[in-house]
């Protein structure tokens, strides 16, 4: 092939019209992510943008707003105990989940239901 993929950009998650705010809540300022500037032309759409590592993570609104309960996007996070602590410090609930192989991992919910995932690979990858 011409052409080869080399990785993930960004992830979007959708959110209700007018929850800006509560998305840098909680995704700056209990997560820590770094909120970016969007595009001038895509401002206006509403909406808000971090980065997450090497990527970016867009909370877009969708006027039609229903959270993703199932697909979800999962981060990679060094020492997961300390933000499992650091959720439930901050009143955030934590959802187990079945066993992953090489890695411990667990899920919350972000102020709009989505589903997402923190996972730390035991082998460090």
């Amino acid at each position: 092939m011409a052409f080869k993929f080399t990785g993930i950009d960004h992830v979007q998650l959708a959110a209700p019209k007018g929850s800006e705010e509560e998305a840098r809540r909680f995704f700056g300022e209990i997560l820590g992510m770094e909120e970016i500037p969007k595009p001038d032309n895509l401002a206006k759409r509403g909406g808000v943008w971090f980065r997450c590592g090497m990527h970016e993570l867009h909370i877009g609104i969708q006027e039609d707003f229903a959270p993703a309960k199932k697909a979800h996007p999962a981060f990679h996070v060094d020492n997961l105990e300390a933000l499992r602590q650091h959720l439930a410090a901050k009143g955030v609930p934590i959802v187990e989940d079945e066993p992953l192989e090489g890695a411990l991992r667990f899920y919350v919910h972000d102020p709009f239901g989505n589903r997402i995932e923190f996972l730390q690979r035991l082998n460090g990858s």
